[in-house]
Parts: structure tokens; sequence; C-alpha cells
């Protein structure tokens, strides 16, 4: 069977299961995109490249499968550079097709040629140019194998645009080869982790994003009944561990609870499920470790020993791990440490859920009370309102809580639930963002209108860029420097997009706005009004230990 190279990509999507696939068109793609014209699949545009990848983040995240966006050469490539970088510090898997000059052009500095290959290196799982028509079909299939094996991540394939119209042969696929095998646990170190885990006495359970990938929940949930575990997780980690249950402790690290801050402190035994220990988790690593013993649970080798050292790790999927572990491990009670974990948890200060005002602490519990029992799915942007959630919103299924973690991306909140809003379109989104970050990508609430989404946008407005102001008032002498924000009408650019909108500064107005958006039958953006001198916490300063709290004088 002939085909021209662009209907070959069309097929290969196809036959990859791709149902949806998100981007913009431009010189060096118009012949694939003349391919998705008449393709079975959904062909989202979006208002720019970087709400594409975004968004295609935002879909792998919410359903487990492989996100696709497509980009034209030169500048439509580098503006999904971002998104690469969020994705691959998340380990998120993703295919993006950028479209390049005809070969006969490359490294003539030709009408929007640049070296996306090149320059996306240090921030795909890999990336590859196609040269020929006989290593299109090829290189696509590896792309999509390669970015769910092993350790998730984006790969990059950049197809010139000769390629794209030149006729090739459909090969058919070939039997795959069997993927080398990943590392597993030997039967000596389970058991030595199961001794371990057995004779602690103050053990806590760290679970991370890697536990997202593996589907792990119901093993973990055994594990913490089993051994009587406190529970805490990082930014990447909500959600797989049900956070209504009694033993989660919920978030750790730089703005992690005091409960959580000072288990993870104090513990003995620390037995951690996928996480690589970034900064904003442990603080001063050294402190970190102190005297415990920590079992690092993980598929990726090159995470053991290299942020934090792991006096047993225990290699292979999250999952399968548990499955082999949890037979070696005994009946627990710690009745002792619960208890010392409830006096610390009584210190913790609440008085911005008491609801006597407007603040986003209250209206994130408030999110989990009106939609109790409906699992909805949250995509946070960066700073204090992504802090704020990942604090006080509830969150008991895996893949109902996405953010930016790694990079920590400004602008990824709203193209990222467009795209939840497509893997999962009978699930509630909610979509919440600071003042500052809607307005990077706030142009893809118009794409949501378009396509009629109904996502729900909370943006949470204290007129600055909350977080860095954070840091100007905690260590920089309140020198407030770029970060008060002048006025904007989010409601009138709301109704612009063809969106609904309602101002909050009540608790009693935002409880309307709430039940008025969720009747909206159309994306329903709430502008939430906070006060600027509402802080979060508790805080770490960075690089001090993890149970060594700020100490905030509030103005």
């Amino acid at each position: 069977m002939k085909l021209k190279g662009s209907e070959a990509i069309v097929k290969v999507l196809l036959e990859q299961g791709v149902d949806t696939v998100f981007g913009y068109p431009g010189g060096a793609v118009i012949p694939l995109y003349d391919a998705l014209y008449s393709a079975p699949l959904k062909n989202v545009l979006t208002a720019h490249e970087q709400g594409a990848i975004h968004a295609a983040d935002g879909y792998a995240r919410a359903s487990g499968k492989t996100g696709v966006c497509i980009a034209t050469s030169g500048p439509g490539a580098t503006n999904i550079v971002t998104g690469l970088a969020t994705a691959y510090l998340d380990s998120i898997p993703l295919v993006a097709i950028t479209g390049q000059v005809g070969v006969s052009m490359l490294g003539r500095d030709s009408f929007q040629e640049i070296d996306i290959v090149g320059v996306t290196m240090p921030i795909t799982k890999y990336n590859m140019m196609v040269r020929s028509k006989e290593e299109l079909v090829p290189a696509l299939r590896e792309a999509f194998a390669l970015a769910k094996e092993g350790r998730p991540g984006p790969v990059l394939v950049d197809v010139p645009s000769s390629v794209q119209v030149e006729e090739l042969e459909w090969p058919e696929a070939e039997a795959q080869a069997e993927a080398e095998p990943l590392a597993q646990a030997t039967a000596e170190q389970l058991t030595q982790a199961a001794e371990v885990l057995n004779a602690a006495q103050k053990p806590v359970l760290l679970v991370g994003g890697g536990a997202v990938n593996s589907g792990a929940q119901a093993e973990l949930v055994e594990l913490a009944e089993k051994c009587d575990l406190p529970v805490v997780n990082t930014l990447m980690g909500i959600g797989v561990y049900p956070e209504s249950d009694a033993r989660s402790l919920g978030l750790t690290g730089m703005h992690g609870h005091i409960a959580s801050n000072l288990a993870v402190a104090n513990a003995d035994v620390l037995i951690v499920a996928g996480s690589r220990f970034s900064d904003r988790v442990t603080g001063d690593r050294n402190r970190y470790v102190g005297k415990k013993t920590i079992i690092q649970l993980d598929i990726d080798p090159s995470e053991i020993d290299k942020n934090v050292a792991a006096s047993l790790p225990v290699m292979g999927d999250v999952k399968e791990t548990l499955q082999r572990l949890l037979p070696l491990l005994r009946e627990a009670q710690h009745a002792d440490w619960w208890q010392q974990i409830k006096e610390w948890d009584a210190t913790e200060d609440r008085s911005l859920l008491k609801g006597d005002r407007l603040t986003a602490p209250w209206l994130m519990k408030e999110l989990s009370r009106a939609f109790e029992g409906e699992h909805p799915i949250y995509v946070t942007d960066v700073g204090q309102n992504q802090m704020w959630a990942a604090q006080h919103l509830v969150v008991d299924k895996p893949r109902h809580h996405l953010t930016s973690g790694g990079c920590g991306t400004m602008g990824f909140g709203l193209p990222g639930a467009l795209g939840a809003a497509f893997a999962e379109p009978d699930t509630q989104v909610v979509h919440i963002a600071g003042d500052g970050g809607f307005k990077m990508t706030g142009m893809e609430l118009f794409t949501a209108a378009r396509e009629g989404k109904n996502l729900i946008s909370i943006v949470i407005n204290n007129s600055c860029l909350g977080m860095v102001r954070q840091w100007q008032q905690l260590f920089y002498g309140e020198r407030y420097s770029s970060t008060i924000l002048t006025e904007f009408d989010f409601i009138g650019f709301a109704h612009s997009c063809g969106a609904g909108g309602r101002r909050a500064a009540t608790c009693a107005e935002f409880k309307e706005a709430l039940a008025q958006a969720r009747k909206a039958n159309k994306p329903f953006l709430i502008e939430a009004i906070v006060e600027q001198s509402d802080l979060v916490e508790p805080m770490v300063a960075a690089g001090a230990a993890v149970d060594d709290f700020v100490k905030v004088n509030r103005h």
C-alpha cells in the first residue's frame, strides 16, 4: 500500500490507539494537517503551541495514555520547549511531532529552520530527525514505544516537509522485539526490606509520582493498613493514597504539613514508593537522611542514591515490587507513634480554614465538600494556588490531581485542564490558578469554549505574583519588586471567550458562583478575591531541614 508520508503519520497515530491530537498548523506541517482534515481522530486547534503541548500533557496525566502534539518548524517547535521540559521532569509520556524544512534545505539557515533536535536533547527521553521516507514509520513506532517504556517521558520526532509529501510503501508492523527486562528486586532485597519494616517503631510511607505511573494504589493501601503506616505524599504523589483515609497525613516537603514533615524527620524507617527526593521534598538532604533507614522503591536505577543515599534500594515497578513484598510483612500497630503524630498535628495553624472570610485554603476545603464522592479532576497552575490546593484539597484517586511539579511551569494549568477534559469527558475538570499564571495561557479558555468543554476555572486573585511576593516578604525585606499586579477584568475576558464568569469576594458568594458554574453547560471562570497578606503555611526555607519551619510575622 502506497501512502504519502503525511498519511503514514496519521495511520501510525491510529495504529497506536491515538484518538486526540493537539496542535497548531504552519508551513512545515501543512501536508500533515491536510492528512488530518479527513482523519478519524479529534484534532484540537489550540490558541498557541505551548497550549497544545500542555494540553497533550494534561491528556496523558489524566488518562495514562500517551499524549500527542503537533507543531510547525522554527518558532512553532521552540514554543513547545517549555512543555517538553514540564513533561520530562514529571515523567509524562508524550510524542511531539514537529515539522521541519525540506531535507535539501537543511543546514542553510532556511526560513523557520531551527535544530529542534539539538535544542530539546536535554529535555526529552529521546528525539530524532527523520531524513528519509523509509525511516518515517519505524521512527514514529519507536517514539510511542519509548514514551511509555520503563520510566515514561516525552519523545520528539522532527519530520521535514519533503518527507511528508513523498510516497512510501506502508511497512506492516513487525513483531515487537522483547524490551530489555527492567531491573527487579532480588529475593534478598525484599527479605531485608521486610525485616527492617517489621522491626520499625516509627515507620512512615512516602508516596511519589512513580506510584501514579505504576498504578499501585491498592497495594499501597494494603501496605499502610497491614503495617499501620502514617502516609505522606509528594506533590506528584497526590491521590495515589486516598487523602480521606485516616492514615493520610498529606503533603510533605517545603510546604508540607507539620505532622507530615515531623513524622518524616523523626521516622526510624522511611519506605519510599516512586519519589526522586527532589530538593522541594527533602530540604537539607544530609539532615533529611539523619539516622533513619530509607527503603527506596523505584523503577529507574539512575534515581538510586542520586539525591539521597538509600539504605536499601529495591528496584522494579512499584506495584509489582509491593505485590512481592506484602506477603513477607507482619501485621503491626504503632499506637505510641500515632499519638505523637496527633500531638504534632494539633500544633498547625488552621486559622485560614475558618470561613470567617474568603481565603484560598477555605476555598479548597469547600471544593472538596461540594464535590464529595464525585472525584473531579483538579488541575492546578504553579505558585501559591498550587500549594494551597496540594495542602487542602481532598483527592482520593490517582490521576485526579494534575500539576507541574519538577519544572514549576506557570501557565500549565488551563491547557492542562483542557487536555484532561478531552481525556475524561464524563468527569468534571476543575482548574485552579493564580491571577499571574492564568494570564500566561488564558486564551485556551477560548479553546475550551469553542470545543464545548464544561471545565470550571478558579482564579485566586490577590493582585500579585503571590509566591514570589511571599519570598520577598520573608527573605527580601518586603521589597516587592515586579510582583504587585494591576487590575485585570477576568470576568470580561471570560465572557469575550464565550465562557461564563462570576466574581466572589466572600464565602457565600463563592458558594453561589460554584453552584452557578456547575449548571453553566460551558466553561465558567470564578474570580476569587483573597487578601495579599495570606501566605502559604507551613513553610520550610530552601535548604533548611524539613522540620525547620519558617516563623512568619503576619501583616
